[in-house]
């Protein structure tokens, strides 16, 4: 039976033990089983954050195997290899693709009925992975997708506006990678559209802001890595906000990536689209209406994971 205060998080590298942390310091889950291929990694990982718990909420934090994840309601993956500097997301999908293999295939021997959350790169490949080898609906296996991507083009709107990244209404779409794009046509300040916030801004013409900001934020990965040498906090705090959508059951919007059957025009793969995420995972795939060239550029993202998709 499914304890729905449960999460495993399987991976205890810079990711899954920020993911872990985070979880620990909201209160989301009061159990949380951590695995890794060395065992000791999620051991020393578990007992460093579970003496933090007199200063957090109550939780039972503990190192475990795959047997101790067959009743946990959401299973986050971060387990595989590294992006090193100079190489891309995509570069990793050979290697990574069996990692994901390895692991599904014992998530399914221990008869794993939770929802799984797919963070580990290049993640729309090895969400497509992941759906297709564990057999799941595919409602129950979501990738992170663009969630962190859409958090810094936020961010980095507020600051060039000089607002409150709260109030900024914007999403990243596409491949969670270099072929991402940023959907303007939809993007506003509470409400005002970014262009017309922005001249009340002073900006006499945003649309060369726009296209730094995108570059900015396609590129923010490349940036943290080379200074670094990897990105954690983000994503850790955005996994953890994607966990605790579907363990509040909140029916958040959020653009994960999740496999698509004809939206858009596209089937057959996995993709990061706004979706509403609660209790039962990836409940609807929203249906934007995005302008001529946003679609095109969707289809193009589509495209070059489709390529990569038939090389594994």
């Amino acid at each position: 039976m499914i304890n729905i205060q449960k999460a495993a998080v399987i991976g205890c590298g810079f990711v899954g033990s920020t993911i872990a942390y985070t979880l620990m310091q909201k209160g989301t889950f009061s159990e949380m089983v951590l695995l890794d291929a060395v065992p000791g990694k999620a051991e020393g990982e578990a007992m460093d954050i579970s003496h933090g718990l007199p200063f957090a909420h109550s939780m039972d934090i503990y190192a475990g195997s795959y047997e101790d994840i067959a009743n946990a309601a959401v299973v986050i993956i971060t387990a595989g290899a590294n992006q090193k500097p100079g190489e891309t997301r995509l570069d990793l999908v050979q290697k990574n693709s069996r990692i994901m293999r390895s692991i599904i295939g014992e998530i399914r021997r221990v008869n794993c009925e939770g929802i799984l959350l797919i963070v580990s790169n290049p993640v729309d490949i090895l969400t497509q992975v992941a759906l297709q080898e564990s057999g799941f609906p595919k409602e129950r296996v979501i990738g992170s997708g663009t969630v962190l991507d859409t958090a810094r083009l936020k961010y980095l709107i507020s600051e060039k506006l000089n607002v409150d990244s709260r109030n900024v209404h914007a999403f990243i779409a596409g491949e969670h990678g270099d072929s991402e794009l940023a959907v303007w046509s939809c993007a506003n300040i509470y409400g005002i559209g970014i262009e017309e916030f922005a001249k009340m801004r002073g900006f006499r013409d945003f649309s060369e802001d726009m296209d730094e900001i995108y570059h900015a934020v396609r590129d923010s990965a490349y940036e943290i890595i080379e200074r670094k040498g990897a990105t954690y906090y983000g994503i850790g705090m955005a996994a953890a906000k994607i966990a605790e959508a579907i363990v509040r059951d909140s029916h958040t919007v959020t653009p994960v990536s999740v496999s698509l059957n004809g939206e858009y025009g596209l089937s057959g793969l996995c993709l990061s689209i706004p979706t509403i995420v609660g209790s039962r995972g990836a409940e609807q795939v929203l249906e934007i209406n995005l302008n001529s060239e946003e679609m095109k550029k969707l289809h193009e993202s589509a495209d070059e994971l489709k390529h990569v998709i038939g090389q594994i």
